[in-house]
């Protein structure tokens, strides 16, 4: 009596090589964007991945993932940034004691997860930011 084949998942295939690179550049965007606007926490951060969504949700599948992921994030940076700016204004300027150091962890962060996220898309993996307001689904 033989038995039937063993069932195997075919492996989920990479995306191709110019998919990779618009998601890569999508998530690097923002660093233009900070460059653009002179800080983490600038308005310009999310300009690029939001120009790149819109270009290709339709036509890029992994882009269009990738890209909402990176505007996703960038949003979320830009609202730390509010709330620490609003914070610092509130307390009339005592708050930037405890504002200032955190901005700096944060905006690290922001430069070290925006580096791994370009990374990890170029390689073709589906990357997502850890602590994300997923405003844009």
């Amino acid at each position: 009596m033989s038995q039937p084949p063993e069932f195997v998942n075919p492996s989920p295939s990479l995306p191709g090589q110019s998919e990779r690179q618009w998601a890569a550049l999508a998530h690097a965007s923002a660093l233009l964007g900070a460059v653009v606007t002179g800080t983490w926490f600038g308005w310009g951060c999310f300009v690029g991945p939001l120009v790149i969504w819109l270009a290709k949700r339709d036509s890029m599948p992994f882009v269009a993932m990738q890209a909402r992921e990176a505007l996703n994030f960038n949003i979320t940076a830009v609202l730390v940034g509010l709330v620490l700016g609003l914070f610092t204004l509130v307390t009339f300027g005592i708050g930037a004691l405890l504002a200032v150091p955190l901005a700096l962890i944060a905006g690290l962060g922001w430069l070290i997860w925006v580096l791994v996220a370009t990374v990890k898309s170029n390689d073709g993996l589906d990357w997502r930011y850890p602590f994300v307001l997923r405003l844009i689904r």
